[in-house]
């Protein structure tokens, strides 16, 4: 009889320690574009906002941004109110078009609301932004937003090939954060390539003393990099609880396969 009890205890250790030693998934904001360089061929983008994990194509609940706006030569221009709501894998994401009227290079920002993560015991932030070029224009890339945070792009984040390492320096309230841990995905969403183990999901690197990190990116496609920081304040949970916030620095950068030509 006293088998049985042995027998569960192995059990409910053997579940424990499966559960603990899984990788915890990534959260992504997110800002994709059907066109990541803008011509006078496609003058205008379809802007998608969600909230997801980007590889495995999972996504969650966006409610409407706090704030969407473009940033270029210096101006600002809300695109707040812009915003549709549309459905994404089964949850609430949103979406806009943007005319581009002048070259350029235009960055693209949400601040969310935050998002409760119970799994996580906290509230998550991602100050997410996107760099689109336009009709030639390349000054500015490097440009700070003056978010709370943000990954200042230090290879230009445009007109890059599958192969080409991908460096940025994270700045929290500025200030070059050091050691700071940098999760890094490919966006995924038709499902085409599978990891092999759970670990190969999301790519992580950390910062150095500057605050800089570098990434190879192996795959021609969208690539997210969410450097992660602890807010120096907290938010009420939905029980009315002070809980931890995550803030998240997050850029996407578009890379391209290389054609090869015929004779």
């Amino acid at each position: 009889m006293k088998v049985f009890p042995q027998l569960n205890h192995l059990a409910l250790a053997l579940v424990f320690c499966f559960v603990v030693s899984a990788p915890v998934q990534a959260h992504f904001g997110m800002i994709i574009s059907d066109y990541p360089i803008i011509s006078q061929e496609n003058k205008e983008a379809a802007l998608t906002l969600s909230f997801a994990h980007p590889f495995e194509n999972h996504t969650m609940e966006l409610v409407k941004p706090k704030t969407f706006f473009v940033v270029v030569n210096g101006e600002q221009q809300d695109l707040t109110g812009t915003l549709k709501e549309i459905q994404l894998n089964n949850h609430k994401a949103w979406s806009t078009s943007f005319s581009f009227q002048r070259p350029g290079v235009y960055q693209f920002i949400m601040e969310p609301q935050p998002y409760w993560e119970p799994s996580e015991d906290l509230s998550i932030i991602h100050y997410t932004k996107t760099i689109i070029p336009a009709y030639g224009d390349d000054e500015g890339w490097d440009t700070p937003a003056g978010l709370p945070t943000e990954i200042i792009p230090l290879l230009r984040p445009f007109g890059n090939y599958a192969g080409n390492s991908f460096t940025g320096q994270v700045l929290v309230k500025g200030i070059p954060a050091a050691n700071a841990e940098v999760e890094v995905e490919y966006y995924n969403p038709a499902n085409t390539y599978k990891a092999p183990t759970d670990y190969h999901v999301t790519q992580l690197v950390k910062t150095d003393a500057n605050g800089v990190f570098s990434f190879t990116c192996p795959l021609a496609g969208w690539w997210g990099f969410a450097a992660l920081t602890e807010a120096d304040y907290t938010i009420k949970n939905p029980q009315g609880e002070e809980k931890g916030v995550e803030l998240g620095a997050v850029l996407w950068t578009y890379f391209h396969s290389i054609d090869q030509t015929t004779n």
